[in-house]
């Protein structure tokens, strides 16, 4: 059995979970628990190659200039177009579990399909100074990096609040930066500051940090199957999470992340890409495993939704989809707009616009291989990532 979560963790978990609102850590805190052209063979090489795809190099300036969705210059499988692909024969036995088992419709008959704005992904240059890294006690050895530093931008702010502060009760605050000079991500789960009299972050502490390639094409299971991240299924967070600038652009063009309730996610299971599952305490085998991707169908009148944000979103969940990554009470997750040029309100965003969307007017997309069953987190195995 694997020593990765201290007790003092694992008793949290146990106290807190049991409640359905939250996912054992690190998990990806959708609404804190409570709360862009590709191509369809654009995948990930059989053997998790190297290769940048297609033209998506760095930019010659050293900021990453995308060929594919979001901020990686590589293909990656939430870059895939899938709305073509396979439908897994048991889709509309997932479907309908899904919406049995979940708080997705409240009692009262209000939709649940609300989208959380708490995380930020900052934005890091050349010229962007750095600050030690500490691992916090209980630091995910196995499965995260060895970190030394980061670049952190003068003005940013960890993920519910508006400062570099952890605010969260649940010390659920993940730190999100961009390094395009690098063409790196840092993820950081639990980060919280270290600050000086003048309250000037001098180090960040953390419980998991992970530095993603954004050039390269990760393989199926990503960083290696069994392997945590910043986030509990083992996803980049930052991958999947839309901002105001490329929503007003007109098109999200990579798969998005969403939460269910921890009963609603069948337990000691996950499917790739996901590399890790959180907590789930899901029993029926109708159940889906932590990683499974759903597809708005074809058919849904996206036209019906209002105009701007909501019909934009509800088109890259018709091309692209969303993957389960997470147990929480808030579907889906975007970016603030504390940083972006442009602002929700610019695009008519409102977190109840996708509001008349249920689990039936999803597909499940076939499901290649089921990991597990693990009555324990399995361990890592990491990948070898350039």
């Amino acid at each position: 059995m694997r020593t990765r979560f201290p007790t003092w963790f694992n008793a949290i978990v146990a106290v807190t979970c049991g409640l359905s609102a939250c996912t054992p850590r690190p998990d990806d805190g959708l609404g804190h628990d409570g709360g862009p052209t590709t191509a369809s063979d654009a995948s990930p090489s059989a053997d998790g190659g190297t290769t940048i795809r297609d033209g998506a190099t760095p930019s010659d300036d050293g900021g990453d200039a995308s060929t594919y969705g979001g901020i990686f210059t590589a293909a990656n499988v939430w870059t895939n177009d899938i709305s073509a692909d396979a439908i897994d024969p048991n889709s509309a036995k997932i479907t309908a579990a899904i919406a049995k088992a979940s708080s997705w419709v409240a009692d009262a008959g209000a939709a649940k399909m609300q989208i959380d704005t708490s995380r930020i992904v900052l934005k890091a240059d050349g010229n962007t100074p750095t600050v030690p890294f500490r691992q916090a006690s209980g630091y995910y050895a196995a499965d995260c990096d060895n970190l030394s530093s980061l670049p952190l931008p003068a003005v940013g702010a960890i993920q519910g609040a508006s400062r570099y502060a952890c605010d969260s009760k649940d010390g659920d605050c993940h730190l999100l930066i961009h390094s395009a000079g690098t063409h790196s991500l840092y993820e950081i789960f639990r980060a919280v500051p270290e600050t000086d009299s003048s309250q000037k972050v001098t180090a960040i502490t953390g419980v998991c940090a992970v530095k993603w390639n954004l050039s390269y094409a990760y393989p199926i299971s990503l960083r290696g199957d069994g392997c945590v991240a910043a986030d509990s299924a083992g996803f980049p967070v930052s991958a999947m999470i839309p901002d105001a600038d490329e929503v007003a652009s007109g098109a999200v063009r990579h798969a998005l992340r969403f939460s269910l309730p921890v009963a609603s996610i069948r337990s000691g299971y996950y499917v790739h890409p996901a590399s890790h599952f959180g907590g789930p305490k899901g029993t029926l085998a109708d159940l889906p495993p932590t990683g499974v991707r759903l597809r708005l169908r074809a058919n849904y009148p996206v036209a019906s939704l209002p105009a701007g944000a909501a019909q934009v979103i509800a088109t890259a969940l018709q091309k692209y989809g969303m993957f389960l990554a997470d147990g929480g009470d808030v579907r889906l997750a975007v970016q603030g707009d504390q940083l972006s040029t442009k602002k929700w309100s610019d695009v008519a965003f409102d977190k109840d616009m996708l509001s008349g969307i249920l689990p039936g007017d999803f597909d499940v997309m076939l499901m290649k291989e089921l990991k597990g069953y693990y009555s324990t987190w399995p361990d890592c195995v990491k990948n070898a990532v350039p």
